[in-house]
């Protein structure tokens, strides 16, 4: 155990993201709050969100149609009680923003609205064209460092949440010029370390989206839930050698076609929204296509669109397009899908609770129902901000441990995720691991599955090692959170025998109607087990 020094604040937020910062900034009206983040302050999943934040606030829209679009996109599989909680908290929390000197795109003196897919209306506001994300996290951080309780400290990387008689009160974290971890003790913590998107080869995350938090709770004991629910976004950027840059739904919201090789427009075939189907549908859809033609990408085709709204409404796609040569005003653009977005993570409740007592988690990280088995299209921003602000009362309050289901007598003991060893790794053994499990998640874990593969998966991942005890570094500690991660992803996904949202597998390729929706739950000294 890490040797245990005098530090101790009110609270400690994981994660500079939407939620964390959201969180940060009820929680100093409490005490003093520390937030840490692995690397810079503004490397997140939120600085990179493209395509906007989803409210019911243009003349033409109601709650109860977001809340619909919600539930639909879920595939019976979110928590109504949540989705009520998001689309009805949203607009005021939105406004929270704008009051905080949150710069959204408008028309004139009125807040513009674009639509995305399974969005019945037009209800997705953006900032900057495509840099949504970029500019709520300007507008919280600016907020955050006119509070004096608030401290900010980057490149913090924390390895583990420390229990003491049952309730999580401290973190071990790594800093750059530290030759041992350090240890923070808290009153409360809250998990806001994002998403989980390099676990796999292929994704539009930045590095840093890891899945530490998950990997984290899932070894301090924590209940996790619905792991086998991964997002692939249908369209990244296919430039070789160059990483998966996101290609904005909204491209397809303004009205750019999907065509594959042979340039034959394929999505009404698929589904009658065309473009504007849900992503899982888009996602398989490209998939087939690109199994028919033999390819390795479909297009994109925004040609018919008009270029100087193309340049305007996307200038951060336009530029970084315009850097591997591509021009998408003329060009037909190179795409396929990457892991994007995850809808299961930590257990919560309505307010951020986890099954440990101290901790709670908010944004992509937690799991509170709202997404089910596929996200809507820009929900994820507003549901940190609603959930992060939630976690924060909750955790002013202290309030207690959420419960979950237990797992049956038959549900088993979870793998161990590390092997002995005698010696540690060196870099280069590290960064083998850490490739041979986001290709095994890759190749068999991915868009389309079937339960051969995900046995084949579940067991080539269970054979990789790292030894114990970790070297202190941060690669070691990711390569490691990578492995807990993408195990419990394999094994959830091939305890799911049916096909549901972002889950499709194709020996199972229809919903389980025998009886309710379940979501699944795993724990350390669990395996997989549903509810």
């Amino acid at each position: 155990m890490v040797s245990r020094k005098d530090k101790s604040l009110d609270f400690v937020v994981l994660g500079g993201g939407i939620a964390g910062m959201r969180a940060a900034i009820d929680l100093a009206q409490g005490g003093g709050v520390l937030v840490l983040t692995k690397d810079d302050l503004y490397e997140s999943n939120t600085e990179y969100a493209q395509g906007g934040i989803a409210a019911a606030l243009s003349e033409d829209d109601e709650v109860t149609l977001h809340r619909h679009d919600t539930l639909q996109a879920g595939d019976g599989l979110c928590r109504e009680e949540a989705v009520r909680v998001l689309v009805e908290e949203g607009p005021q929390q939105i406004q929270q923003l704008i009051d905080w000197g949150m710069r959204f795109d408008r028309n004139g003196t009125k807040l513009a609205f674009t639509r995305e897919g399974a969005h019945s209306r037009s209800r997705v506001l953006h900032a900057h064209g495509d840099s949504t994300g970029s500019e709520i996290l300007r507008a919280l951080m600016a907020k955050a460092r006119a509070l004096p309780n608030i401290q900010l400290q980057p490149h913090a990387f924390v390895t583990d949440l420390i229990r003491e008689d049952g309730k999580v009160c401290a973190v071990s974290y790594l800093e750059p010029s530290a030759t041992s971890p350090q240890t923070i003790h808290a009153g409360a913590i809250l998990l806001a370390t994002g998403g989980l998107g390099h676990v796999y080869k292929e994704t539009t995350n930045p590095s840093v989206a890891c899945g530490d938090g998950v990997a984290m709770a899932y070894r301090a004991g924590a209940v996790v839930r619905d792991m086998e629910f991964v997002q692939f976004h249908p369209t990244a950027l296919f430039v070789k050698g160059a990483p998966r840059f996101l290609l904005s739904e909204a491209l397809r919201g303004e009205g750019a076609y999907l065509r594959n090789l042979l340039l034959e427009r394929f999505m009404p075939r698929y589904h009658e929204a065309a473009e504007l189907a849900p992503r899982d549908v888009v996602a398989r859809a490209i998939t087939l296509e690109m199994q028919k033609t033999r390819a390795e990408f479909v297009y994109l085709d925004l040609t018919s669109l008009d270029p100087d709204h193309v340049q305007k409404r996307f200038p951060r796609i336009f530029s970084t397009c315009m850097k591997h040569n591509i021009d998408i005003t003329t060009d037909l653009v190179p795409i396929r899908p990457a892991a994007h977005y995850a809808m299961g993570g930590v257990a919560t409740d309505l307010y951020g609770a986890t099954s440990l007592p101290g901790l709670f988690a908010a944004g992509e990280v937690a799991s509170n129902g709202v997404h089910g088995a596929n996200r809507l299209a820009s929900n994820s921003l507003l549901e940190g901000l609603v959930f992060g602000a939630r976690a924060a009362a909750a955790m002013l309050i202290k309030q207690p441990a959420a419960a979950f289901p237990s797992p049956s007598l038959k549900a088993g003991v979870a793998a161990s995720t590390h092997a002995a060893s005698s010696a540690p790794p060196g870099r280069t053994e590290i960064e083998k691991t850490v490739e041979l499990a986001r290709g095994i998640l890759w190749d068999k874990v991915a868009i389309i599955r079937d339960g051969k593969a995900l046995t084949e998966a579940v067991t080539r991942l269970g054979g990789l090692s790292l030894p114990e005890p970790l070297p202190p570094s941060r690669p070691a500690h990711e390569a490691c959170n990578i492995l807990t991660v993408a195990r419990l992803i394999a094994r959830c996904a091939l305890a799911r025998e049916e096909s549901r949202g972002a889950h499709y597998r194709s020996d199972f390729p229809l919903k389980n109607n025998s009886k309710p929706p379940r979501h699944s739950y795993v724990s350390r000294n669990s395996a997989p087990y549903f509810e």
